[in-house]
């Protein structure tokens, strides 16, 4: 799916909508982002020699599981997918402009709202990113507060 269609499970809009596109293989979330190097977190991040912040590759990371929430976010507006840990994150190479980033993502648990999950970003096959994260998905009106 590309971003219509991803607009439509993610709450995410330009500039913070990071997928470019997205689908679900055999469980997992695969995904896609190509850095162009116009977009803003990389504008500051480092003059002269630019690269994507960690804290967005874990974004990205977050928003390719949440295409595996898809069916409990599509269409509905009345839940909120919010980050609820971040663990064992480990950066292993520098994301610059010019690189698709591939992301694939599994949940590896589901208790209630909350969502338990592993993903990777690399690019070119090289790792980038690795992360565990849990998320809940909290009913709209809470999440504003």
């Amino acid at each position: 799916m590309r971003r219509p269609e991803l607009e439509k499970i993610l709450p995410h809009r330009a500039p913070m909508l990071l997928l470019d596109e997205a689908a679900v293989v055999d469980g997992e979330a695969h995904g896609r982002t190509r850095i162009t190097g116009d977009e803003f977190f990389v504008q500051g991040h480092f003059p002269g020699n630019p690269v994507v912040p960690g804290v967005i590759l874990c974004e990205m990371l977050a928003q390719n599981c949440c295409v595996l929430m898809g069916e409990e976010l599509a269409g509905t507006g009345d839940v909120t997918p919010l980050y609820t840990s971040l663990d064992k994150v480990r950066f292993k190479h520098p994301v610059r402009p010019g690189d698709t980033v591939e992301l694939v993502c599994t949940i590896t648990r589901h208790r209630g709202p909350f969502y338990f999950a592993h993903g990777e970003a690399r690019v070119a096959g090289e790792l980038c990113c690795v992360a565990g994260m849990s998320f809940a998905l909290m009913p709209s009106g809470e999440a504003a507060r």
